[in-house]
């Protein structure tokens, strides 16, 4: 008898041409016993889709700009690599046969179907997309009881909660503690963070992140989306939920038992390390990530989130309040404001004026289903913009 041969997982990376997109490839070029790409999927950078494609070899490459289709056609196609594009074909890579785990590093909205997809196909997922359970939470989370398809999660935050929960009773957890960096205005008055530009406010302290998600770091709109995805991906009551600053983004989440023992994952602030937890099914793999050393423990700080400074936070409890489809409502308005001050044509507070605005005009549905999701997050694009031109 021949021996068995154990083959790599396939996986698909949808947002490969991102930070944790390449991030997670770098994982892949370390283990390729273990995993093999055999779907890339990219928004519009179809020069960096090539270069992966060319040296990853998957089986389809997947570009969301349709006007660089006949581009990556010519330069895939030759070396037997399929190629396709359009938000539909974006979506339908996460169905590719023979995909065993999806990568979703896709931002915003965007990451929606695709995790849907993947979730109907039986395919597991390594979530990067938080906006997939902001938006739609309870509808994912009901998809997932009929589906084989397990969530592994890649914010640091949340596979941090992830670690500290294994092997624990969930009727014993007292409340989950999600940790913040405070972002680059951590320090600054109301008044200085009124002015501060785009280029301020891609200048993360610790974590090295796509654009918008940094803008959503320096408002803690990212800690607000963060509480909202933890509620559904654990399935905990909103009131267990809380956030605090910590600084030196080493400790990554805490939880807290009834017997009053705290949990917590430690570790430098470098995304390789949940990405290769997640990809492992909560396997470690040796080599993903440098190691946290003695001297960064010697100083670990903590503060109170300050929501007249950041008063994005405080619209995640907002969201859970109103329930219904008031978090697509947000991340819709979130993603329009914050792609307007990006271009320089709002101001840092004028975020969320943007999202309060829209939260207070848009339609509200209180059991919405993907038709619904899809509608709201349509009105509220265009409520958001709208308000903007004014």
């Amino acid at each position: 008898m021949k021996p068995i041969v154990n083959q790599p997982k396939n996986i698909a990376v949808l947002g490969c041409t991102g930070s944790i997109g390449t991030q997670t490839l770098d994982i892949v070029d370390k283990h390729p016993e273990l995993y093999r790409a055999s779907v890339l999927a990219a928004g519009r950078r179809v020069d960096e889709l090539i270069g992966l494609a060319r040296h990853h070899r998957p089986d389809l490459a997947v570009i969301a700009d349709e006007s660089a289709l006949p581009r990556l056609r010519d330069a895939l196609e030759p070396l037997g690599i399929r190629t396709a594009a359009g938000a539909s074909a974006l979506a339908e890579a996460a169905e590719e046969p023979g995909v065993e785990m999806v990568v979703t590093a896709t931002v915003g909205y965007s990451g929606l179907e695709p995790t849907i997809r993947a979730i109907r196909a039986g395919k597991d997922i390594a979530l990067a997309n938080k906006e997939t359970l902001v938006v739609a939470g309870d509808y994912v989370r009901r998809l997932l009881e009929k589906s084989p398809s397990r969530v592994y999660p890649v914010d640091s935050e949340h596979s941090a909660v992830y670690q500290c929960l294994a092997g624990e009773r969930r009727n014993k957890v007292r409340r989950l503690i999600i940790t913040a960096s405070g972002g680059p205005f951590r320090t600054w008055s109301r008044e200085r963070i009124a002015a501060a530009t785009a280029k301020d406010a891609l200048k993360h302290p610790n974590w090295d992140m796509g654009a918008k998600i940094t803008i959503d770091s320096a408002t803690m709109m990212n800690k607000a989306f963060e509480i909202i995805e933890a509620r559904w991906l654990f399935d905990m009551e909103p009131e267990r939920i809380s956030a605090i600053v910590h600084p030196q983004s080493i400790i990554h989440s805490m939880v807290e038992f009834t017997d009053g023992a705290i949990k917590a994952q430690l570790g430098v602030p470098d995304m390789r390390l949940p990405i290769a937890y997640a990809l492992g099914c909560a396997d470690r793999l040796e080599g993903a990530e440098r190691p946290l050393t003695t001297d960064q423990l010697a100083t670990l700080t903590f503060e109170q989130p300050d929501t007249s400074r950041f008063p994005c936070l405080a619209l995640a409890d907002e969201a859970i309040r109103r329930g219904g489809n008031a978090a697509c409502v947000i991340n819709a308005a979130n993603e329009i404001a914050v792609a307007a001050y990006l271009h320089g044509q709002i101001g840092f507070y004028d975020i969320y004026d943007t999202i309060a605005h829209t939260l207070g005009n848009a339609s509200y549905i209180a059991e919405p289903g993907y038709a619904d999701y899809v509608a709201s997050n349509t009105e509220a694009r265009t409520i958001a913009r709208e308000y903007i031109k004014r």
